[in-house]
């Protein structure tokens, strides 16, 4: 429930730190941008030109008078410099030629603002996008066993989304609607300023609306966020696991848990389209209640010569635009809200510590495979120690197995050589050099390891072999796969070596998998290479087939060998024990058993239980 926690999150509605970081994102592009925002600039003004023009048509051309408005009267104004005497037909004709232009010219200011700010807003998630996943590839794994998938994945997706719709429908709309409203404002108080005056009473009450609607919405909206962070733990884990709930016949519990989960996103969800049902035919009906007032008011000062009949149409038109900004920036507050929630967990996630950073360090031309682990302890958590002051050396090409009872640190060995995590105390040595020393690359470049739950990325088995590294030829590919008698498995599939595996490998057995993780290690022809319980899921034949192939493999190779089947081990060149996170015993398979301790005792629970095998040298 971790994970859910932070999903239901939201934070402030505006946080200036955050913005201050999410506008650096656009310090690249501050050209587009630029150009964009000169782009709303204009827009903006030209939205004013229609009601300036109504007013200039009434006054001058259709209802002329003594007295005109300002507008009209700057207008007069200019005709007069161009030496232009117009009749009221041709006056009208320049204004509805002029209204067109308008509208021509806010259509190209409009689409190319929505072509500039949709691509710089494409720019943006995809930078985030690259950084976010760059960071992902060098966190250490201790990270990933924090935190589930479905959460990055969140930040991958739906945190940058909320971003994207933050600059390109948030920022964006905000800058154009408060040039707007500046320039209506300005504009109706140059026309008259009693007038605008009155258009401004109904501001109050708009304003406790918003409030309200705010205040409401984003609890409500918190709600949602809460449920549907509930509906994406329960799937990830309910379909992930499928299996075991068709296997336990458990699909009613899970469908009724399921339905409630979505029965609560659904009242949420209604909840807010409550406060939206209100909020916005409050805010037509407080429009309505202002133009009523304007015409109230303006007609009485109409028919007393202190407003033109243009100004009072004029500022009928500006105050049914006036209040859709207002309705706008409500409405963007949920983006805002969502963005900044989304931009905390997205930079709390880039914040997190490269602990075990790649950097220029030893790499040698050469590796000669010469491992040795120095008193070393380890815990993944505080003072749980999963080591505890384990040493022993493995001499260039010298095959060693490391056995023991579950929990007592193998697989954890193989790990920390390939540090995917650093020791607390101690050192682990390569060629004599710190592992810490090392060039991160380099190190990982000279071992391989091949697991026991092997992972296959969607494609086909030749890309899953090579992994994308192109310096490495099919041919060799194909050699790799002899060598550990994939080969043949391979080529009987429908389409050899191009046949898609599909997620995660799923249209492959473990067996064919395991195979191919085989082939995958050896095509890379490390120096070192560990086997973890890799052939726990091969059925006799093919495990006997692979024996083969790594005696001949293993030659003149550092070999790690970790192994619960004893069997499998029994040629290594030597053999060290692990309990409880201590080595207690290192030989070789006929010098443990002649010691009669824990590695014999293992050896017999394995075997001597088994009627009818023979125990070669059990004492």
């Amino acid at each position: 429930m971790e994970g859910v926690h932070e999903e239901e999150v939201l934070g402030r509605a505006y946080d200036a730190r955050l913005m201050r970081r999410l506008l650096g994102y656009l310090r690249p592009h501050r050209r587009t941008l630029g150009v964009a925002v000169v782009l709303i600039i204009l827009a903006s003004l030209v939205q004013l030109a229609g009601p300036a023009l109504t007013v200039i048509a009434v006054d001058l051309f259709i209802h002329p008078r003594p007295a005109v408005s300002p507008v009209a009267a700057l207008a007069e104004r200019a005709l007069q410099a161009l030496g232009w005497s117009l009749s009221p037909r041709e006056g009208l004709h320049l204004i509805g030629g002029l209204f067109l232009l308008s509208l021509f010219a806010l259509f190209a200011l409009t689409y190319g603002q929505a072509v500039l700010v949709q691509s710089l807003g494409q720019r943006l998630m995809f930078d985030l996008r690259a950084q976010i996943f760059d960071h992902l590839q060098r966190v250490d794994i201790r990270f990933y066993d924090r935190n589930p998938v479905g959460r990055l994945m969140t930040r991958l997706t739906t945190d940058v989304d909320a971003l994207n719709e933050l600059f390109t429908a948030g920022v964006v709309a905000l800058v154009q609607d408060v040039f707007l409203l500046v320039g209506i404002v300005g504009l109706m108080f140059y026309l008259n300023w009693r007038l605008a005056l009155v258009a401004l009473l109904v501001l109050p009450l708009l304003v406790a609306l918003t409030v309200w609607f705010k205040t409401n919405a984003r609890r409500a909206y918190r709600e949602v966020r809460t449920r549907i962070a509930r509906i994406n733990a329960f799937l990830q884990e309910h379909i992930t696991g499928m299996a075991i709930v068709q296997l336990f016949n458990a699909e009613r519990r899970s469908f009724e848990r399921f339905d409630r989960l979505n029965a609560e996103h659904r009242q949420a969800n209604l909840e807010t389209i409550f406060y939206y049902a209100i909020f916005f035919p409050a805010v037509e009906l407080v429009s309505a209640l202002g133009i009523a007032l304007i015409i109230w008011r303006g007609g009485h000062q109409v028919l007393e010569g202190e407003v033109t009949l243009g100004a009072l149409i004029g500022f009928v038109q500006l105050s049914q635009r006036f209040f859709q900004p207002i309705s706008d920036l409500s409405e963007k507050y949920n983006i805002l809200q969502s963005a900044m929630a989304a931009s905390e967990r997205i930079f709390a996630l880039l914040d997190t510590p490269v602990t075990i950073a790649s950097r220029e360090g030893y790499r040698p031309e050469r590796v000669r495979g010469e491992i040795e682990f120095r008193h070393v302890w380890f815990a993944y958590e505080g003072q749980e120690w999963v080591l505890r002051d384990v040493s022993f050396r493995v001499q260039p090409g010298e095959t060693v197995a490391l056995v023991g009872p579950t929990g007592s640190g193998k697989t954890t060995i193989a790990h920390l050589l390939l540090r995917f995590y650093d020791v607390q105390q101690g050192q682990i040595l390569l060629d004599g050099v710190d592992i810490r020393e090392w060039d991160l690359r380099a190190l990982r470049r000279a071992v391989a390891l091949v697991p026991q739950d092997v992972f296959l990325f969607s494609g086909d088995i030749l890309t899953n072999i090579r992994l994308g590294e192109t310096s490495i030829s099919d041919e060799r590919v194909r050699e790799a796969a002899r060598r550990v008698h994939a080969h043949e498995v391979i080529e009987r599939l429908p389409r050899g070596y191009q046949t898609e595996v599909g997620e995660r490998g799923a249209r492959l057995s473990t067996g064919q998998k395991q195979l191919i993780a085989f082939a995958r290690a050896l095509c890379f022809d490390p120096p070192i290479l560990i086997l973890d319980e890799a052939t726990a899921h091969i059925d006799p034949h093919t495990e006997g087939l692979i024996r083969e192939a790594l005696e001949t493999l293993l030659v003149g190779r550092t070999s790690v060998i970790i192994a619960h089947r004893l069997a499998t081990i029994q040629r290594a060149d030597r053999i060290i024990v692990l309990h409880k996170g201590r080595v207690r015993e290192v030989g070789t398979h006929a010098e443990l058993l002649q010691r009669d301790g824990l590695y014999a005792r293992l050896y017999r629970l394995q075997y001597r239980q088994i009627a009818g095998w023979p125990v070669a040298g059990d004492p």
